[in-house]
């Protein structure tokens, strides 16, 4: 997240900032890091959802049922990887 909060204050400087942070960001090593900055975020916030979810009593606590939401909190982080995959790029 440093990262990120770098290249905001850099981007918000001046004139010059913005573009050397759309240098650094037209990169395909900073496109990478930001993907896999978005990807631990959406996998973040799913298993905070399931935990949530499980919390309130939707999911039963059983061995059988968080095998299966773990396996699809996985699901849809792969599917938000590809979508965050397909905005970076």
């Amino acid at each position: 997240m440093g990262i990120l909060l770098w290249l905001l204050g850099l981007s918000l400087s001046s004139q010059d900032g913005f573009l050397q942070a759309t240098a650094i960001m037209n990169s395909f090593f900073a496109k990478f890091i930001f993907w896999g900055i978005l990807t631990a975020l959406a996998y973040h916030i799913c298993g905070g959802i399931r935990h949530l979810l499980m919390d309130f009593g939707y999911i039963e606590e059983s061995l059988a049922a968080g095998k299966r939401s773990a396996q699809v909190a996985f699901v849809l982080t792969a599917v938000l990887s590809i979508l965050a995959g397909v905005l970076v790029w």
